[in-house]
């Protein structure tokens, strides 16, 4: 199979969804994915979980233990397809909406549907 750099660029978030693809992962298949943000307090990541939960999203908040600079962690659960721009599209969002509070972007995370997590 030949990688389409245009749904597959050549990015962090592009190598993990064609990984997945090549897994036999079926990307348009809605599954909810994890999507995390670090704070440096537990009142600015309280803050953006209010936000979160004003616009209808699942969340969770834990302490995160691998940043001493940014011990609180939120987690948002949106449902979609993973593609791309999906992927790209709600990292903005969670990355300009939690600008102002200091957030930082950690990443995210999804389990092929019918699968089992490592």
């Amino acid at each position: 199979m030949e990688r389409n750099l245009t749904l597959f660029p050549q990015d962090a978030n592009g190598d993990a969804l064609w990984q997945m693809l090549l897994e036999g992962d079926d990307l348009s298949e809605v599954r909810e994915v994890e999507f995390s943000v670090l704070f440096p307090t537990q009142e600015l990541a309280l803050q953006f979980g209010h936000l979160l939960l004003e616009n209808n999203q699942k969340l969770s908040f834990c302490p995160f233990q691998g940043d001493t600079d940014y011990p609180w962690e939120i987690t948002a659960y949106p449902e979609m397809g993973v593609s791309y721009e999906n992927i790209m599209a709600y990292q903005h969002l969670l990355e300009s909406s939690s600008a102002p509070l200091k957030g930082k972007f950690d990443g995210w995370y999804c389990v092929t549907p019918g699968k089992l997590p490592y």
